[in-house]
């Protein structure tokens, strides 16, 4: 082994005292009747100090026992997709932290046993894997650290046999049951084109590849070898290279990311596994094999611009009664798209999937879907997909007389003469099928037709193909 264990990222110890146990399961009983956030800030208080703490190894890991059952507890209130507080990625770092010291403490002792050295290869590696979901559930770029950590801990699973040993851990979301599987777990999530996922799917997507990533494989370097396929660079403190870079690194830490295992995999009969993630592991499958989104030559083009957010305000900006805005920058664009900066405290009105209004000085309007977001210290990224054609406002009723409901009408004209039209509506307001009133704005006239079956989808709308005289 080259590599050093000792170069995890641990901070230096700052009380040569061993931080006082007997009162800590007390501590965190009372913690939990706190409220979340405040017994969150607690329970963080008593992991930061015990990570900074002398300690034996067996205190340590008796500690560290106690506050991974608290870190179950507290995960319970995102498992339905929520989106957790900066607070709870920095309890997941912590308890990274407190087993990368564990790790440094076995590896420096006697000779451990495997199970125990797998055991704590995998909960390191655990925590790392939550902070990384948790990073990009917040649309959040990872610290660079956790990728350098992330790789060191599987070199020494490689160096150590640990790879394939079996680690019964019940977390949710579901990670995979041994070091290698819980790696490359992390390795396809940030394959995945994770800013692009809507609100809720990374933590979906994460437990949909934990019975699956295993079968993947990293191959050692060979330079006669030109397929297709990620390359990981151990030395690195990114996932993997980026598809344009060069492999210049030293081939002892090089690995090719094979896939064709799991791949085919993806085909077979799954009954444990759900329709949603079925369809969720289909639609970023390409990505692992580099295959980019972009159709586009983008050209800089830096200015002011504004975005109307939502259907109801598209809908009440065509009609003139000018809505709120939110202010962006226009960072740069393409003729499929552009990339826009935004601050971060708009992100609450910008998930994936959203409805947006672009309006630039051109005084054109522009309909467009939000494709991704990424937040970092400039603010927040946004990188819009325009939909072409001309949006009209429309109301919509169940018969003539009833409540009007808002939609807005993209029509497109076609070569040929004539025009093909798209009708967005919020998701769970109508049905297929189900027979509605339509009327243009300037027109007194309703047309009936039975609402057809979405063409497009995402987390906030939906587009219905229509046919108008």
């Amino acid at each position: 082994m080259t590599l050093d264990a000792l170069r995890l990222e641990v901070p230096d110890i700052l009380d040569e005292a061993a931080a006082p146990l007997a009162d800590l399961n007390e501590r965190l009983v009372e913690a939990r009747r706190q409220s979340h956030e405040s017994a969150l800030h607690l329970v963080l208080g008593l992991l930061f100090r015990l990570n900074r703490s002398a300690m034996t190894l067996l205190e340590r890991q008796r500690a560290l026992q106690s506050l991974s059952d608290e870190y179950r507890h507290y995960a319970e209130h995102y498992r339905n997709g929520t989106a957790p507080p900066m607070l709870f990625v920095r309890f997941c770092g912590e308890m990274a932290v407190g087993f990368k010291r564990l790790l440094l403490q076995i590896l420096q002792g006697r000779q451990p046993s495997r199970p125990h050295l797998a055991w704590c290869l995998y909960m390191a590696q655990h925590f790392l894997a939550q902070s990384l979901l948790r990073h990009y559930q917040l649309y959040q770029e990872p610290p660079a650290s956790l990728w350098r950590d992330s790789h060191l801990l599987y070199w020494i699973g490689e160096h150590q046999d640990c790879l394939d040993e079996p680690v019964a851990a019940a977390f949710h979301p579901l990670p995979a049951s041994t070091l290698r599987g819980l790696y490359q777990q992390m390795l396809l999530l940030a394959l995945s084109n994770p800013f692009h996922l809507a609100e809720g799917e990374c933590p979906l997507l994460f437990s949909a590849l934990a019975p699956l990533a295993k079968l993947a494989r990293l191959l050692p370097w060979d330079d006669e070898d030109d397929t297709e396929g990620p390359v990981v660079d151990l030395t690195e403190s990114q996932p993997s290279l980026a598809f344009e870079q060069a492999v210049e690194g030293d081939p002892t830490y090089l690995r090719r990311f094979e896939l064709g295992a799991l791949l085919v995999a993806l085909h077979e009969p799954a009954p444990l596994q759900t329709e949603q993630e079925r369809e969720l592991l289909q639609r970023v499958r390409h990505h692992w094999m580099g295959r980019q989104q972009r159709r586009h030559e983008r050209s800089d083009q830096v200015g002011d611009c504004s975005l109307v957010v939502g259907l109801p305000a598209i809908h009440a900006q065509l009609l003139e009664h000018r809505p709120g805005h939110c202010a962006a920058q226009m960072l740069d664009t393409s003729p499929g798209g552009a990339r826009l900066l935004c601050h971060a405290d708009q992100g609450r009105l910008l998930p994936v999937g959203q409805l947006l209004l672009l309006l630039t000085n051109s005084g054109t309007p522009t309909l467009a879907l939000l494709r991704w977001r990424h937040q970092n210290a400039d603010g927040l990224h946004l990188g819009l997909r325009y939909l072409k054609g001309l949006p009209r406002p429309v109301w919509l009723r169940r018969s003539p007389s009833t409540q009007t409901h808002p939609g807005v009408l993209q029509s497109t004209p076609v070569s040929g003469g004539g025009w093909n039209h798209g009708l967005w509506l919020p998701n769970g307001q109508f049905s297929a099928g189900e027979n509605l009133w339509l009327q243009l704005v300037s027109v007194n006239n309703q047309a009936a037709m039975p609402l057809p079956p979405a063409n497009l989808e995402t987390s906030s709308v939906s587009r219905h193909p229509l046919k108008l005289a």
